[in-house]
């Protein structure tokens, strides 16, 4: 079977099981599921934006250059000839 197969026959057993719900019970059923569509697409822009962005930090540019020269470590040894 497809991908396009199987999804359609899952959606068939839905509609088979929700033809027995009330009128008031589907359309509730359509607000929750329009608004889960809703929610999921704004997660989707927010975590797409969040990937990029500047470094946000309350310290200075000057005391991060500061820890990172500080934190260097120099193992070279110079060899004399």
């Amino acid at each position: 079977m497809k991908s396009a197969e199987i999804n359609t026959s899952i959606i068939e057993g839905y509609v088979g099981l929700l033809d027995n719900l009330s009128t008031a019970n589907k359309l509730d059923l359509i607000s929750k599921l329009t608004k889960s569509i809703k929610t999921d697409l704004t997660r989707k822009k927010t975590s797409f934006g969040k990937a990029f962005g500047a470094f946000d930090s309350k310290k200075s540019a000057e005391q991060i250059i500061e820890e990172i020269r500080a934190s260097r470590l120099s193992t070279r040894e110079i060899e004399e000839f």
